[in-house]
């Protein structure tokens, strides 16, 4: 599937430098430049997209440039449809490239704001109830943090103090802490940064699909240096485990769905009491069938980034890759949330979604 969006996009990107160069080679300082010659303007248009992939390459990275440009040319087609309709009403055209002088600043307009909910952090609350004897559990969930993506180590720190004043019982990590891209430096004081937390029952971590590592990662420490650093660090990693905490409830936490070799779900509870109130972290919702079928009372997951981008943010569904791409439902009696993630990948913009950690508060009926 991957590899079908890639070609996709490659596809894309290049119909749309073609469109570009002749959108661009519109604006009136372009056609003055090349002196009437059709080779010229082209040219001039094709350097000035180039300077413009090179600058945001730069700034963000070759991926993010590839986005801004394709949202640019979205834009572009869509005040040439509005004003083609326009013309067609009105009977006039405008005297200025107003098509382009449109598209270039809904664009930037658009996507400051999609920046703007990409490296910010929102708090999310959910309200759930249990007839189980659970008593009350305030918990904080987060996930895809993948360190250095957004923020360096320190500002992951500072996140975990705005998380620490929530005053949790528990904090729940859904997996994807740290990505390829992450330095040892900064993996080594984001897990001390979740030392710091102060909680009733502690931290408790479940692996992702990016943490292990992909593509032969250089990144300088291995998944065993991760793991070591966050024990070292009072963070409980559960990896198709269990633990019953103060006989009233139980945290499992499931190996990544990208591993053929993890337990299914009703042989993970196996041996859980049906009477406690049981809560699973599963990086991907992609298991809700077979997870909603057994004694599970919440299944807490991360991994879509709550779609990052519109309208990606309903792709995952139409795909049938995820159950769920953001938020929450419930299935035969188990409740399920996926939160857009605490950071973001590889892409610098939430234009469907935003950044968050949540709260869960339950409480028993």
């Amino acid at each position: 599937m991957w590899l079908a969006i890639l070609v996709l996009v490659l596809g894309a990107v290049g119909a749309g430098i073609f469109y570009m160069i002749s959108a661009v080679g519109k604006f009136s300082l372009v056609e003055k430049a090349s002196k009437g010659k059709s080779w010229l303007r082209r040219l001039i248009s094709f350097g000035i997209i180039a300077v413009g992939f090179v600058l945001f390459g730069l700034i963000f990275s070759a991926v993010n440039a590839i986005i801004i440009f394709l949202h640019l040319i979205l834009f572009w087609l869509i005040y040439g449809l509005i004003l083609r309709i326009v013309k067609r009403i009105s009977g006039r055209s405008p005297k200025i490239n107003l098509q382009g002088w449109l598209a270039i600043a809904s664009c930037a307009l658009y996507l400051s704001v999609g920046y703007y909910l990409c490296v910010n952090v929102w708090v999310t609350h959910y309200d759930l109830k249990t007839d189980k004897p659970a008593g009350s559990i305030h918990a904080v969930l987060f996930a895809d943090s993948h360190i250095g993506a957004t923020w360096s180590s320190d500002g992951f720190a500072e996140h975990m103090e705005d998380i620490n004043n929530e005053h949790p019982d528990i904090v729940l990590i859904a997996g994807d802490f740290v990505d390829d891209g992450t330095t040892r430096d900064d993996m080594i004081k984001a897990c001390e940064a979740l030392g710091k937390l102060d909680t009733k029952y502690g931290v408790y971590y479940c692996f992702g699909n990016h943490d292990k590592g992909y593509y032969g990662s250089q990144r300088g420490f291995s998944a065993q240096e991760l793991g070591d650093n966050l024990e070292k660090n009072g963070v409980h990693i559960l990896e198709d485990e269990y633990e019953m905490i103060d006989d009233r409830f139980c945290i499992a936490g499931r190996a990544d769905k990208s591993y053929d070799d993890r337990k299914p779900i009703d042989k993970l509870l196996e041996g859980v009491d049906d009477d406690k109130y049981i809560i699973v972290m599963d990086h991907q919702p992609g298991d809700y069938d077979a997870e909603s079928k057994t004694k599970a009372d919440l299944v807490v997951s991360g991994h879509t980034h709550g779609g990052q981008l519109f309208p990606m943010t309903h792709f995952g569904l139409f795909m049938s890759v995820n159950d769920r791409t953001y938020g929450y439902e419930r299935r035969n009696g188990t409740d399920f949330l996926v939160t857009s993630g605490i950071s973001d990948w590889e892409l610098k913009f939430k234009t469907g979604t935003k950044s968050e950690y949540v709260v869960i508060d339950i409480e028993q009926e």
